[in-house]
């Protein structure tokens, strides 16, 4: 079963600071189903991502307003549109950046969203700021005639954010979507609408886990201990490697089977606690390893040493074949390679 546009609201929000209005509608929109399915595929598409947040507030969870107004939607989906029109003043009172762009803004009660192997009711906010240019040619007696419209284009959405209707107490499960506003006005979005935080799951451990890892073998490790590049590449893939090829992660295990010396160990875990203290966040000991999550920052765990500005060795085996040497001669360092074919 697919996920189905149940009800749907829409206004017209422009940019406070800069004096533009906003243009609430009377009731609901009722499209047809061929709109409907438009609309569902423009919504939903974006959402590809496992990482999820919550929505939150630093006082009281009741304290924030998007999650007061849609809790109030899931309690009773008629209540769309009043709700949708609290939201829309909400979202214009944080629009208060000169470069914010104003735009459509719709709520949106979806049925049957599949969610980590269920199906759930979800709230969907979503903006369009950006318009498209369409031609549309039609004939006419003389032959054809064109002309040029302003247009959203379905395969392209500005912002988004999924509110799927579980774990209500913890603020609710929420995927988000910001393709647009990259400087710091685009937080609005994200911190002063939504009011979200990343959420405590095993796609979040998994994430935090590797840049931890990565933050302890580039920048920790050269300052306690006598390491090569090739000796941090080595590393890296080690570290990549066991994320890729286990199911669980296991604080300990990690640390026994890649960093491997006792005294490395030991520095890796005082690095642990100060790494999660500094930022505030928490990596648990044991949790089970998200592939979508290390697929994502596979790409900042490559092991490349950087030689100048001439060459680039990318390092994806044993460091044992990488020896540095110094020549007397030229007054350079150097790397020797050795292989057993060139491909």
């Amino acid at each position: 079963m697919e996920q189905y546009i149940e009800r749907i609201a829409v206004h017209s929000v422009g940019n406070k600071a800069n004096g533009d209005a906003i243009l609430l509608s009377s009731s609901e929109l009722m499209p047809d189903e061929s709109i409907r399915n438009l609309l569902a595929t423009y919504f939903l598409s974006p959402f590809k991502s496992e990482e999820y947040y919550n929505l939150y507030h630093e006082s009281s969870l009741e304290l924030n307003e998007a999650y007061n107004f849609v809790s109030r939607i899931f309690d009773d989906p008629q209540a769309l549109h009043e709700q949708s029109v609290q939201l829309a003043k909400h979202l214009y009172e944080q629009s208060n950046h000169p470069k914010i762009k104003g735009g459509e803004f719709y709520v949106v009660y979806f049925t049957d969203c599949p969610l980590h192997g269920e199906t759930v009711d979800a709230v969907g906010l979503f903006k369009s700021e950006n318009k498209d240019t369409f031609l549309k040619i039609s004939a006419s007696a003389a032959g054809f005639e064109i002309e040029s419209q302003q247009g959203i284009n379905i395969n392209r959405l500005d912002k988004g954010c999924l509110i799927y209707d579980t774990d209500r107490e913890n603020g609710y499960v929420v995927a988000v979507v910001d393709n647009t506003n990259k400087g710091t006005e685009a937080r609005y979005w994200l911190d002063d609408f939504l009011h979200v935080r990343q959420r405590q799951d095993n796609y979040h451990h998994t994430e935090n886990a590797i840049s931890m890892c990565k933050s302890f073998v580039t920048q920790q490790l050269p300052q306690q201990f006598d390491v090569t590049k090739a000796d941090q590449a080595d590393l890296l893939n080690r570290s990549a490697k066991f994320f890729k090829e286990k199911e669980t992660f296991d604080m300990q295990e990690f640390a026994n089977e890649v960093m491997a010396q006792p005294e490395v160990i030991d520095s890796f875990n005082s690095f642990c606690s100060d790494y999660q203290q500094e930022r505030d966040i928490r990596i648990e000991d044991n949790f089970e390893i998200s592939n979508t999550a290390v697929k994502k920052q596979s790409r900042f765990m490559k092991s490349v040493i950087k030689l100048d500005r001439n060459f680039h060795i990318y390092v994806h085996g044993n460091n044992q074949y990488i020896r540095k040497g110094y020549d007397e001669e030229t007054g350079m360092n150097y790397y020797q390679l050795l292989f057993n074919e060139e491909q």
